[in-house]
């Protein structure tokens, strides 16, 4: 029994340094000065890797800090493998839905995990594989994809993401279009070009680069039409390039208008709903201290948008467990139901107050408003006809403006 106690104990301590670990490495925490930390020096490690990266292809760069290049790569470098080693531990709250092993395999398999692998890999293969060195070093450019990770902490930058993405099919029906232009246009140019030119037209890959090059509207004239057939054509391609590659162009631009539509139109919803919010501080023996949320049956149309716990700001996930001491951020949803708008209010009794001395019974409320609660002192009082009201009691109305209500329901 005792070894089995032990044994949870380990396992209740593993799992919080895991959700530890998770919070500090995770985009989606804000506002916790170690995540923000662990932020700064992810970012900071990346940037000056990829500025020495640079700065070291420069000969009297290299020559005259070579050593400390070395030095920041390597340290920079074994930073990107920590950061591995970290996701792949916490690769559990990232799948919740998944188990441990199949979480694991996923980050694993998923871009990120990729780019996070070749990140830091190419510079230990040379070690075990000598003969690759040169080879592995050019994987160090898979580094500059680790940029996308800072696009996770800005809506204006993922608006990119989301708009490729939502217009998929149309971009990939339009790249679609341009590879059947181009192997056509290129064929064609070299069935009257090679007779002339051979040397530059020497075979169908020739006309791709040409086709190439006139379709995306480069034009490197590398290689060019000389007979006038071919001339012919070259014109007629070149405006085709120019409309095929206005399709593309158009469509990520509608898509950009879509999503910023999208989201002045979201931001003006979610700014116009009538949602109210409360903050309530859990006491010992309030049932929902030492429950995780996902353990709590809470109503439909309540819920907790925020804990805060000391000087920190947590979000409410669902395997955060409640402290006696966290203040909670409990919103609802306002009632849908037409011609209701619902008012609280608390009134202090001073001793002047013509309620002070007075039943609840003989107070002159219209038929619209309630007493809903009384606090004395650190007392909860729920109303009563009989109640007598004190100097400074708290008292909490409820009133309905345009309510439909019989003044007999109101009674004491």
């Amino acid at each position: 029994m005792k070894e089995k106690r032990v044994s949870q104990k380990k396992n209740t301590i593993w799992r919080r340094i895991r959700l530890f670990l998770y919070r500090m490495i995770s985009v989606d925490v804000v506002g916790e000065k170690v995540n923000q930390t662990y932020d700064v020096i992810s970012t900071s490690a990346l940037i000056l890797n990829l500025i020495v990266t640079f700065a070291n292809t420069y000969d009297s760069l290299s020559v005259r800090y070579g050593e400390a290049f070395r030095c920041i790569e390597s340290v920079t470098v074994f930073l990107f493998a920590l950061d591995y080693v970290l996701r792949l531990l916490t690769a559990h709250y990232i799948y919740p839905k998944l188990s441990e092993g199949r979480a694991v395999g996923k980050y694993m398999l998923s871009f990120t995990g990729i780019v996070d692998l070749l990140s830091f890999l190419p510079h230990y293969l040379p070690v075990f594989f000598p003969a690759g060195a040169t080879v592995f070093r050019m994987f160090r450019v898979v580094r500059i994809l680790r940029l996308f990770r800072i696009n996770a902490y800005y809506d204006s930058l993922n608006v990119i993401t989301e708009v490729i993405v939502s217009k998929k099919q149309q971009l990939l029906s339009s790249v679609f279009i341009i590879v059947i232009l181009m192997m056509g246009s290129s064929l064609c140019m070299y069935s009257v070009e090679h007779a002339a030119q051979p040397e530059v037209f020497s075979n169908a890959f020739s006309g791709i680069w040409w086709s190439a090059s006139t379709l995306l509207t480069v034009g490197y004239g590398d290689i060019y039409p000389i007979t006038t057939m071919g001339k012919f054509l070259g014109i007629i391609i070149s405006f085709l390039g120019v409309g095929m590659v206005a399709i593309p162009t158009g469509i990520i631009s509608a898509g950009f208008v879509e999503q910023y539509s999208l989201l002045k139109k979201s931001g003006e919803r979610i700014h116009n709903e009538d949602i109210h919010f409360v903050r309530i501080q859990l006491q010992k023996r309030d049932s929902w201290a030492g429950h995780d949320i996902g353990q709590l049956s809470l109503p439909k149309g309540l819920m907790i948008v925020l804990v805060i716990r000391g000087q920190k700001y947590l979000i409410p996930r669902a395997d955060l467990t409640l402290s006696a001491g966290d203040i909670l951020v409990v919103g609802a949803e306002a009632a849908k139901k037409a011609g209701q708008v619902l008012n609280m209010k608390e009134v202090v009794l001073t001793r002047e107050h013509p309620w002070v001395g007075e039943r609840i019974r003989e107070l002159d409320l219209s038929g619209q408003t309630l007493i809903v609660m009384i606090k004395r002192g650190g007392r909860t009082i729920l109303p009563d006809g009989n109640i007598t009201l004190m100097e400074q009691d708290r008292v909490y109305l409820y009133s309905k403006k345009r309510a439909y209500m019989a003044a007999e329901d109101y009674q004491y």
